[in-house]
């Protein structure tokens, strides 16, 4: 199965912990794979002010801090051990680090896999 790795590298940056007095991270982690076949991974930030960032995020800015841009591949993990989609805010951050990401293939809760397109229809910037 191609998300075999992904799955292994999103639970294994799985750490739910407080920060501070208000914050909390690393109860959603996710892993990304790119066309070149590296994969980033990265974990949830939770803050009141919301400023925090989803694990999505911290795994795209670790691409794209190494210079990649298109994803083929993404899984996001609970702290529960379900997997879980990408939010409406992912899918949208998704699609727009790199517009062939639209056909990026995600896993869902049961093994099912659907693309970032099918769960974000009708884009605005298509």
């Amino acid at each position: 199965m191609p998300f075999e790795k992904l799955l292994s590298a999103a639970r294994e940056r799985l750490n739910p912990r407080p920060l501070g007095k208000m914050g909390e991270a690393g109860y959603v982690a996710a892993a990304i794979e790119t066309d070149a076949g590296h994969i980033y991974t990265g974990a949830n930030i939770d803050v009141p002010c919301s400023l925090g960032f989803c694990a999505e995020h911290a795994a795209i800015a670790a691409m794209v801090t190494a210079g990649e841009s298109r994803i083929v591949r993404l899984v996001a993990v609970h702290h529960t051990g379900r997997v879980i989609p990408p939010c409406g805010r992912c899918r949208e951050f998704v699609c727009q680090i790199d517009p062939r990401n639209g056909g990026c293939q995600v896993l869902l809760d049961g093994g099912k896999i659907v693309t970032i397109g099918d769960l974000l229809p009708a884009r605005w910037d298509a």
